[in-house]
């Protein structure tokens, strides 16, 4: 591929959702560095990534680096903070010791708490509501499942503001290496649409793929209820559905079994961590805040974390013993 004139793209997590999108940028011929870590950051370094979706099996070379502070990083970089949500506030920490606060921080991640911890060290703090069904495979192999484009990356500033020069920059890279993103003013409403679905991902991670529907539907209601409560506008399931319908579509990759989300992937991995508490556990926090029970979030929460802990593996309990404990 030739190289793509303009901006340089810095991942921080070359995990499921970094490795496919710093992986696909850099096939596209865009100037990218990853940074990644254990078993990752070996295979990549001696192999390259590789990247497979529905209708792509490439692999890619990419600077690698282990750490944050091994990168050099200048004003006009965009940094693609793409790892898990809990592990965000140490990241940015890094970033901040050795990248100027004009720097652009765009979040490539679940929850509604990234932008905010970004935005109080940087200025140009974009969001993400990522639309990417993903895995590592095995190390230095990512794969999405998305067809005919392995993900949607819709991008707007934080806070809300009108689209600007950088929004439409970032999205058009994005558009360049064969992801959807449409810049939008209003990036909260579907960063909250996400949140909806996310909710359901200690519900997988707990009970196992495809089960837990009770558990999930309570879960989205207590969501809806805080939001309603709080005053915050939601992007409708209709927006949803028509902004990815025949666009990005669940698809087979020949030779690999897709599992769950996530969450789902953390339990696999045994990475002693999960999301909870910046998906169920951003649901219990509006609800203090505008007096909204959320008793199957707080459970969810509090029993994923426990899981991950205890380093058990997906679908360690089930939807009836789960429902007993409210």
């Amino acid at each position: 591929m030739s190289r793509q004139q303009g901006m340089r793209w810095i991942v921080v997590g070359a995990g499921a959702v970094g490795g496919v999108v710093g992986g696909l940028l850099a096939h596209a011929g865009h100037d990218v560095d990853l940074i990644a870590r254990g078993r990752q950051l070996e295979a990549i370094r001696t192999h390259g990534l590789r990247v497979r979706t529905p209708q792509l099996d490439v692999v890619v070379g990419c600077h690698v680096a282990r750490s944050i502070g091994d990168v050099a990083i200048g004003v006009g970089d965009v940094v693609l903070l793409a790892v898990k949500s809990q592990d965000s506030e140490v990241a940015l920490r890094q970033l901040s010791l050795g990248a100027d606060q004009r720097t652009v921080i765009v979040c490539l991640q679940n929850g509604l708490e990234n932008e905010r911890l970004a935005a109080r060290r940087f200025a140009n703090v974009l969001s993400v509501p990522v639309m990417l069904p993903s895995a590592i495979v095995e190390p230095g192999v990512v794969a999405a499942w998305g067809a005919p484009h392995p993900a949607v990356l819709d991008v707007g500033r934080y806070p809300d503001a009108p689209v600007d020069a950088l929004v439409s920059a970032v999205a058009s890279g994005f558009e360049t290496a064969g992801m959807l993103s449409t810049p939008r003013p209003d990036i909260a409403r579907w960063k909250r649409r996400k949140l909806l679905m996310n909710v359901a991902n200690a519900v997988q991670a707990l009970v196992g793929v495809g089960d837990g529907k009770r558990l999930r539907d309570r879960a989205t209601a207590e969501t809806e209820a805080c939001f309603a409560a709080a005053g915050l506008d939601v992007a409708s399931f209709e927006e949803d559905a028509a902004n990815r319908e025949g666009r990005m579509e669940v698809s087979d990759i020949p030779g690999l079994t897709r599992g769950g989300g996530s969450s789902w992937q953390s339990l696999v991995r045994g990475t002693g961590s999960i999301e909870a508490d910046y998906l169920n556990g951003e649901v219990c926090l509006l609800g203090r805040l505008h007096g909204v029970p959320t008793p199957v979030n707080a459970l969810l929460q509090r029993r994923a974390n426990a899981a991950a802990t205890a380093g058990l593996p997906p679908g360690s309990t089930t939807e009836d013993e789960l429902l007993a404990q409210l």
